[in-house]
């Protein structure tokens, strides 16, 4: 019996009207969806008239659950990995799925989608022929120590933050380097999607003044 195909397809990151054809295709076709967020996924499906069933998968997913979506795979069924918002094996659990497929032998496709590293990327207006991606800075241990690494690199580096460190986040980078520039994007392609520049203390400055605006995902540039 030939195995199933794992595809792992990048879903929007806000703005819905983001998602691929191939996306939509592939959702459509699959014998099941496996997904971060059972209740946002089914919001998605049903925009677009969708049906599927649903395997929630995710970081404190139990290993039963990882099992129960490789043994579907082995057994033929075609499996579509989505997370809440992007693409999944960026700062979640997808990549331990892909290489358990890997060892098994089963074919792993990926459908692209929107991302909030691209996309502001894009927008950026710096040089970014080299870059490193660190993903989401530790909450508490080893923070300080993600930072000054960082920062002794002398090319741009994206990373992920959330609303509730955000503040945090640029009182180390301005502590660290002062001297350094930031481009941050919050809410990308979502209604209230601002992307804000300039010196690390600056953009301090801009939040503390406008607290209100310290809400969303945030992805950031420093260079």
């Amino acid at each position: 019996m030939a195995t199933g195909i794992l595809y792992i397809v990048g879903t929007p990151i806000g703005n819905r009207r983001d998602i691929t054809l191939r996306a939509l295709e592939t959702l459509k076709q699959v014998d099941g969806i496996a997904c971060e967020d059972t209740r946002v996924t089914q919001k998605l499906l049903a925009l677009f008239e969708i049906k599927k069933p649903l395997i929630s998968f995710h970081q404190h997913s139990l290993k039963s659950r990882f099992d129960q979506i490789i043994l579907a795979l082995i057994s033929g069924k075609n499996i579509a990995l989505v997370t809440d918002a992007g693409t999944p094996g960026i700062s979640d659990p997808g990549n331990l799925l892909v290489a358990a497929a890997i060892e098994k032998n089963i074919a792993v496709i990926p459908i692209p989608g929107a991302s909030a590293l691209t996309a502001l990327a894009s927008v950026a207006g710096i040089d970014l022929k080299h870059f490193a991606f660190w993903g989401f800075p530790p909450h508490k241990k080893d923070r300080e120590k993600f930072f000054k690494e960082m920062l002794n690199l002398n090319f741009p580096v994206m990373y992920f933050e959330s609303p509730h460190r955000v503040i945090k986040n640029l009182e180390l980078l301005e502590k660290f380097s002062p001297e350094k520039n930031v481009i941050l994007g919050r809410e990308i392609t979502k209604m209230f999607e601002e992307i804000v520049r300039g010196k690390v203390g600056e953009v301090l400055k801009y939040f503390k003044e406008n607290k209100d605006k310290v809400k969303g995902e945030f992805v950031i540039i420093v260079y």
